[in-house]
């Protein structure tokens, strides 16, 4: 079983202040930056930065730590001081293909999981073979600002040129039980950008969104939630299955149509996920 996972909010690891904040943010999983937040001659220094926070703790969500790659100068001694720290998963930039999920799986400490980051036009055309590594493997992370770069991609209010590969990192996803992670928003200022781009990502089916600033915690949490209407759809359903007269059937009329035992099933999913929100809320 997956965790679940809204909200991953990256911060650079040597920003002392920013780490201390975020140890008391509600967000489901820190990401301890190592690779492009860090100047080349401040790399060792992060690193150290990272290993000291993780043993500190007190997260209240997942701890995980980006490396910078194992084809960069700094990528091997990232894994080991990483894998020797009390860290939850390691997130690795610029997976182009199985083989680079296992060159890092097998420097990985006990119980650590990999997320791989999509962000290369060669991953893109490797989804399923990269999704489907297996061993540690937790999660596909889209990382759209390297991809838009590597694509050569003009700007789209709603991401006009990613929506095949978002469609197409989600099914990856879904088929071998990997959580699916949505890019970045980088506008910081435009609340109404990232509700947006989180309802989309949503809509195609991401379990979460990357975040890179403590701000779009609470607008990307409110997006991937149940919504009112939802929930009302959902408990509809659920009591028109559970009605006698509806004993022994595969469809049953229910919230203004025809509804079969896999909307059933959707719709008790549904609901134990508000539950599960509204009993962390608490």
């Amino acid at each position: 079983m997956r965790p679940p996972c809204r909200t991953a909010l990256y911060l650079p690891a040597a920003n002392a202040r920013a780490v201390e904040k975020a140890r008391g943010l509600d967000v489901d999983a820190v990401i301890l930056d190592l690779e492009d937040a860090v100047a080349p001659d401040q790399k060792a220094a992060a690193r150290a930065a990272a290993v000291a926070a993780a043993t500190a703790g007190g997260f209240c969500g997942r701890l995980g730590v980006r490396i910078n790659g194992l084809d960069t100068p700094w990528g091997a001694a990232d894994l080991a001081a990483v894998a020797a720290a009390p860290v939850a998963f390691v997130v690795v930039p610029k997976v182009s293909g199985p083989g680079d999920v296992a060159a890092v799986a097998a420097g990985l400490g006990p119980g650590q999981a990999l997320w791989a980051m999509i962000e290369t036009p060669a991953a893109l055309l490797a989804l399923p073979q990269i999704a489907a590594a297996g061993g540690p493997l937790e999660a596909l992370m889209l990382g759209t600002n390297d991809l838009a770069l590597a694509l050569g991609t003009g700007p789209s209010a709603d991401r006009e040129p990613f929506k095949p590969w978002l469609a197409t990192l989600v099914a990856a996803a879904r088929a071998h039980g990997r959580l699916a992670i949505d890019g970045v928003f980088n506008r910081i200022d435009d609340a109404d950008g990232l509700a947006a781009e989180a309802r989309q990502g949503r809509l195609y089916g991401f379990d979460g969104k990357s975040l890179i600033h403590p701000a779009q915690i609470a607008p990307v949490q409110a997006a991937f939630a149940p919504t009112a209407a939802e929930i009302a759809w959902a408990e509809a359903v659920v009591a028109a299955f559970a009605a006698p007269e509806a004993a022994g059937r595969g469809a049953v009329r229910a919230a203004g149509g025809m509804v079969e035992r896999l909307h059933l099933a959707q719709a008790e999913a549904l609901l134990a996920e508000a539950a599960r929100l509204t009993a962390r809320s608490a």
